[in-house]
């Protein structure tokens, strides 16, 4: 198989998980260990770096980790190769293995895993559960000979500009007049040097996601003739995009909380739950939080959350939830690993879009700390 740079990789996975979606202070997140400026041809996809992860990249040639939960979570004071943590970097550095960590940053992201968990759950009407991160609508107004303006907008809608929620080509023009004056060293489209000229010009005004700024000035340049194009670009109020922690939704029919446990278990595939709240009550409207979500508890509750399905409960934490009235699923931690076939899924398919040569491999070793007896 053709070789592609591990940076083209990265690239494109942060083109769907990108780092400022990182909804904790400090995550260290991104590549922990090794180079990207090497070629791939496989990626083993995991939630977490142990020993076994480490030799089953060994064994499958993989030259590439992308983890769910970082390696180096605290910064280290020294790197011996006598204990256990040095011996799985000088493990990971002697076969030339990269390591590139997503944690919270993937949580955030659709599609990531606490959409991955939602889906998994069997819950439709999903939004947000904790809003952590925001995008807004920005507004470019370009100033064009009316004989170029319908070109400009079709440019502009064909990248996604004017796409207003059900709605998309959207555009507002008003007719004017420019006035400008080429000096020497111009080529000016029409007018003479050194003389004013007066053009009879539209303004072409369209709504942008913030993520498309750059991408929206680069066609806007493209499509019109004017050597200087005259344009404003400014941040309105309105939300484009609202991204963040966890998810809420609803279960397609009503069940006891006893019953809604056994599906917690089926569907993420865990021997057991913790539970926290009256068996027999009616559940449908969930929460779910991959990971620690105790700092989440009240959050659900606001939300209007009948359950709130997260892992690592504190036993204060639960009698909390159980004075607000709140009951929770704790399935564990570990269920976050739905994001192995999940990322092995979602960047298989946007290298197949960009016809970049890469294997995709989902870790088969369970990392789960915990045995239940």
């Amino acid at each position: 198989m053709k070789a592609v740079s591990g940076q083209t990789i990265i690239q494109l996975f942060e083109s769907w998980s990108p780092k400022k979606y990182a909804a904790m202070e400090n995550d260290p997140i991104g590549l922990a260990v090794g180079t990207l400026n090497k070629n791939i041809t496989k990626v083993l996809v995991t939630l977490d770096v142990n020993h076994t992860v480490v030799d089953e990249a060994i064994e499958k040639g993989c030259e590439l980790i992308i983890a769910h939960h970082p390696p180096i979570f605290r910064k280290l004071a020294h790197l011996r190769t006598d204990s256990p943590q040095g011996q799985l970097f000088e493990k990971l550095i002697k076969h030339d293995i990269a390591v590139y960590a997503a944690h919270t940053n993937l949580d955030v992201a659709e599609g990531g895993v606490n959409d991955l968990l939602a889906e998994a759950l069997e819950l439709h009407e999903t939004k947000v559960l904790v809003p952590t991160y925001k995008e807004h609508y920005f507004k470019l107004a370009v100033y064009i000979p009316e004989s170029h303006a319908k070109q400009l907008r079709t440019a502009l809608a064909q990248i996604g500009a004017g796409h207003i929620g059900d709605y998309d080509s959207c555009s507002f023009q008003t007719a004017g007049e420019g006035r400008f004056r080429a000096l020497d060293g111009a080529t000016p489209f029409v007018g003479e040097k050194g003389e004013v000229h007066l053009e009879a010009e539209v303004k072409v005004e369209v709504v942008i996601p913030e993520s498309l700024q750059k991408k929206a000035i680069k066609t806007m340049k493209q499509n019109h003739p004017y050597e200087e194009v005259a344009h404003d670009l400014y941040r309105l109020e309105t939300v484009s995009k609202e991204m963040g922690l966890g998810r809420l939704g609803l279960l397609e029919n009503p069940m006891t909380l006893k019953e809604f446990a056994e599906h917690v278990k089926r569907t993420l595939h865990v021997p057991a739950v913790r539970v926290v709240g009256d068996v027999t009550s009616t559940v449908q409207k969930i929460a779910v939080l991959g990971g620690d979500g105790n700092k989440y508890v009240s959050a659900a509750k606001y939300a209007g959350a009948d359950v709130f399905v997260t892992g690592d409960l504190y036993f204060h934490v639960a009698q909390d939830a159980e004075a607000l009235g709140l009951s929770v699923v704790d399935p564990g931690h570990h269920v976050e690993s739905v994001m192995k076939e999940g990322v092995a899924k979602k960047m298989t398919a946007l290298c197949a879009e960009q016809n970049i040569p890469c294997e995709f491999i989902v870790s088969e070793p369970s990392t789960e700390p915990f045995q239940f007896i």
